[in-house]
């Protein structure tokens, strides 16, 4: 088999393994570095495609290895993220990361304490889950989206404990340690990914303006945003993406 054939796949277990890294990140509640490896992990999940296409190599162990590897970096990790984000929300006491204290947790105290309303966030993993399930087998989902993508998704996620890091917004900080908003968000990314929702692909078949003006005039906007706002900007970015593919039906159609 040439060597060519491996490439798409090489860089599709190296999205895995950066949700890997991710995943033990998030679960010591180091969630800037979690968010670092996530978006690492996108990264070669955006190309991984793309080489597939390029050096004409797709197949179907791709397909359903891309989705195993999503599972885990687009649904674990921020899954994990929004459980670490609702019980720094939901709790009086500081939150520890240490092993001795992961120790200490008992059933009970997980089923009558704020572990148990954290736990909410999770259902990011499961919604993520069923929507690759689904995008495997739907064939309508060859050149454009039915649902939110779940790298979108946790785009959104990961950038929380970023602007909490990284920004002096404090109107943005203390929405992000609110719990209901938390909550809000939780399910209202799981609505969007398994919605009924046409959005476009990033995909380009070619690069003239004719075709692909919806999404040059998106990639446009987005650094702009990027440029003025930094990481703020991501949660902005994601509805704008929705609401582009929204008013340009027809050009996601064709």
């Amino acid at each position: 088999m040439k060597i060519k054939s491996h490439i798409p796949n090489i860089l599709t277990l190296l999205n895995l393994f950066s949700g890997i890294i991710a995943v033990f990140f998030a679960v010591k509640d180091q969630l800037v570095l979690a968010a670092f490896f996530v978006f690492i992990g996108i990264f070669f999940d955006f190309f991984d495609g793309f080489a597939a296409r390029i050096l004409k190599v797709q197949g179907e162990l791709g397909k359903q290895l891309d989705s195993l590897a999503d599972v885990v970096t687009s649904g674990v990790v921020p899954g994990f993220v929004m459980f670490q984000l609702m019980l720094r929300s939901s709790s009086s006491a500081n939150w520890s990361s240490s092993n001795d204290a992961v120790e200490q947790i008992s059933l009970s105290t997980i089923l009558t304490s704020n572990y148990a309303v954290a736990s909410i966030g999770f259902l990011i993993a499961i919604a993520a889950a069923y929507r690759l399930a689904k995008f495997n087998i739907d064939e309508r989902q060859t050149s454009s989206f039915i649902g939110l993508p779940t790298p979108a998704s946790a785009m959104v996620v990961l950038s929380l404990p970023l602007i909490i890091a990284y920004t002096n917004n404090q109107i943005a900080i203390d929405l992000i340690g609110n719990l209901w908003f938390l909550i809000g968000l939780t399910l209202l990314l799981c609505f969007l990914m398994n919605a009924e929702i046409p959005l476009f692909s990033l995909k380009f078949k070619d690069y003239s303006w004719k075709n692909n003006k919806v999404k040059f005039i998106f990639i446009g906007v987005t650094m702009l945003l990027l440029a003025v706002l930094q990481f703020i900007a991501i949660p902005f970015i994601i509805v704008l993406y929705v609401l582009i593919s929204m008013v340009a039906k027809k050009e996601i159609n064709d």
